[in-house]
Parts: C-alpha cells; structure tokens; sequence
C-alpha cells in the first residue's frame, strides 16, 4: 500500500475527521472540525502531527532517521515523520491518535474509547 494511502486510511478513521488540502497546497491534510490534526509534504516523503509536551524532543532524540522538527509548526510541538524510510506503522497510528485526540473536541474524541 502507498505510504500516502496508509496515512489516509488512519486518518479517516478518527471521528468527523475529513480529507482537505492545507492552504495553497495539494497534498492531502486532515482535519476534525476543521482543525488540523495531520499535514503532509507536497513531495509525500514526510507527514507533521501535533504532540504533547515533550513527545517531540522524544522523538526527534531517539529516532532522527525518522522524526524532525518541522518548519513553522514544530515550535508549536509538532512533529515531522519521514515516509521515505522504514516506519513502525503501528507507532505511526498511535501518534496520529494522540494528535486527533489533542486537537478534537471531547465529545468528538471520546468517540476513540
């Protein structure tokens, strides 16, 4: 399966969520309730999810080779994954989770449980 499709296919299964392009971009973004809650790179060699207070320095430290820090959004706490190189798609959906779940409102969150 294409990397963008996996990504999408976690992403449309969070509650309200919805597919809409970020900007002038085209590359698919989603969205709960109109809120961003995962980007991707217009080239699809790479994602950006919001994550709580210190998952990204976490991330970033322990696997550079697969997690950065974004442009513009990652001094917000956002965190850029490659799709270009070997990911744990199970981890990769449970930091989507997490990122829908900080940016969902509760009613719409609690929808996970």
């Amino acid at each position: 399966m294409d990397v963008l499709e996996r990504v999408r296919e976690i992403c449309l299964g969070m509650p309200e969520a919805t597919e809409k392009p970020f900007g002038g971009h085209t590359s698919p973004s989603f969205r709960v309730r109109d809120k961003l809650f995962v980007m991707t790179s217009e080239d699809g060699s790479s994602m950006m999810f919001k994550a709580g207070p210190g998952v990204q320095e976490a991330l970033v430290s322990e696997s550079p080779e697969r997690f950065f820090v974004p442009k513009y959004v990652g001094a917000k706490g956002w965190v850029g994954a490659r799709l270009d190189v070997e990911q744990d798609w199970a981890e990769l959906s449970e930091l989507i989770e997490d990122s829908f779940r900080l940016i969902a409102p509760k009613r719409v969150s609690a929808l996970l449980d």
